[in-house]
């Protein structure tokens, strides 16, 4: 190969990473986040292309085949998934880049020992680690999937002597790893290895609670970058190891943004067993049947809006599930037509992942100017008229400010209970993901407008049109 060619695939992989930094950058934005994923796409394009000039092709009928194949499968998937599944879709990727880097590792640890007869000591390491993470990631991330898509249960699931066990396992995977460092020649031995790491995961996420499965998946996608830069190491590819380093590095970042968002650490999402069942976790505020709900019908909340000076739209999970987002922006249509300020208020764990509700509402044309984080939108609610909650629950929970005795304690919350009025639409008084009872429910200022987000929402809508004519 010239040197020509050679400096022209490092300035390409230069590139592409360079694309790839912009992209992240360009994702911390709902305004320009679309940008940014077209940015970093490009970016993978030039550093597949020019990773295919430079290695050693056995076939590129093969390759394109698969390429063919994967684009098709993507491209249905991404159709025809729900936006209330994007979380199980997204660790099922994670699993795959895992699956995929683990299989590199097992791949070039096999051609070196069947073309050598043994292994270097560097490359060992280096396939340790990539099988150890990338097992990890892949059957760690097919258990989180199932967990989310029900396929078993998302409450948390432990066994007697279950840490014994796990540290059976640890141990057999560094003494297993100790004596392949020494005999890398014994192909049994790392078969093993491959083994243990893909029972590890399953262990790893099973006695998390479901409520949590967004934070794990959040980190496995971290430990899938780090897989995929393992493999680069193997394969001495640089692009590879950068791009991997970004994804562990993003991943890493925005799984401390979300456990900050609840108030909680990473090892107690990890090993705390939070609550995912909907039951209700007793706190300091008394029985539920002492309290009282009022509730609202659809003509007088849609009164209560459309004579409001200001509007400050919560959105959550129900939403989603609902998939009532377009409903909702011809909601604020109509109240801005009446001269209503209509705001959106985003919470950073709304939703099952980061940015969930942000993308639900980009997907209804909502304005980008319109939606405010946390930070920005809870010094406006003392002078918000009303509050519209649609399915939400824990992220408006004032107990989260006040009762040390609830899970969610040291929460930052939207402060919805400050504003002069609280309009909830929510299917039943079902509790949230953390599995306690809201105070913001039994309020005087808080009234309930049971029914799914997408009818409740259309009723609202047609009564306020009534109003303005």
């Amino acid at each position: 190969m010239s040197d020509y060619l050679l400096t022209g695939i490092e300035l390409a992989y230069l590139t592409a990473a360079a694309l790839f930094i912009l992209g992240l950058k360009q994702l911390g934005s709902p305004a320009t986040a679309r940008q940014g994923n077209v940015v970093a796409g490009v970016g993978m394009l030039i550093a597949i292309v020019a990773t295919l000039l430079h290695q050693s092709i056995l076939s590129y009928q093969m390759i394109l085949v698969g390429i063919v194949i994967g684009s098709l499968i993507g491209a249905i998937s991404a159709q025809k998934v729900a936006m209330t599944a994007m979380p199980q879709m997204v660790g099922i990727f994670n699993g795959v880049g895992g699956a995929a880097s683990a299989l590199v590792s097992v791949g070039e640890f096999w051609r070196l020992l069947k073309t050598t007869g043994t292994v270097p000591l560097d490359a060992t390491i280096i396939a340790i680690l990539g099988v150890l993470i990338g097992g990890v990631t892949f059957t760690g991330s097919v258990m989180a999937f199932a967990k989310l898509q029900e396929l078993v249960t998302g409450a948390p699931v432990t066994f007697p002597f279950q840490q014994p066990f796990n540290t059976f396992l640890l141990i057999s995977f560094l003494v297993s790893s100790g004596y392949l460092l020494v005999r890398p020649e014994n192909l049994a031995v790392f078969l093993t290895l491959v083994g243990i790491s893909l029972v590890l995961g399953v262990m790893f996420v099973l006695p998390i609670g479901g409520a949590d499965m967004p934070v794990v998946v959040s980190l496995l996608n971290s430990f899938s970058g780090l897989a995929a830069s393992a493999a680069g190491f193997i394969l001495a590819n640089n692009m590879l190891i950068v791009a991997g380093a970004l994804v562990g590095a993003s991943g890493i970042i925005l799984t401390e943004i979300m456990c900050k968002a609840m108030n909680r650490s990473l090892t107690n999402v990890l090993f705390g067993a939070f609550g995912s069942d909907g039951t209700v976790v007793a706190g300091g505020s008394g029985a539920q049947q002492d309290k009282v709900v009022r509730s609202v019908d659809p003509e007088e909340g849609a009164m209560m809006l459309g004579y409001a000076r200001s509007v400050v739209i919560v959105p959550g999970y129900g939403m989603a599930v609902a998939q009532a987002q377009h409903g909702v922006r011809e909601l604020a249509d109509c109240l801005e037509k009446m001269g209503v300020e209509v705001k959106y208020a985003i919470h950073p764990v709304a939703g099952r992942m980061p940015g969930h509700m942000n993308v639900l509402l980009a997907e209804a044309n909502v304005p980008y100017t319109q939606l405010y984080d946390m930070d920005d939108i809870n010094p406006e609610f003392d002078r918000t008229d009303v509050a519209l909650i649609i399915g939400a629950n824990d992220v408006v929970n004032p107990a989260a400010r006040h009762d040390t005795s609830s899970p969610i304690y040291g929460m930052p919350i939207l402060d919805v209970d400050k504003a002069q009025h609280a309009i909830v639409i929510k299917r039943s008084m079902r509790t949230g993901f953390a599995g306690v009872d809201n105070e913001l429910f039994y309020k005087d200022k808080t009234l309930m407008l049971f029914g799914s987000a997408q009818d409740v929402v259309a009723q609202l809508v047609a009564q306020v049109k009534d109003l303005s004519n």
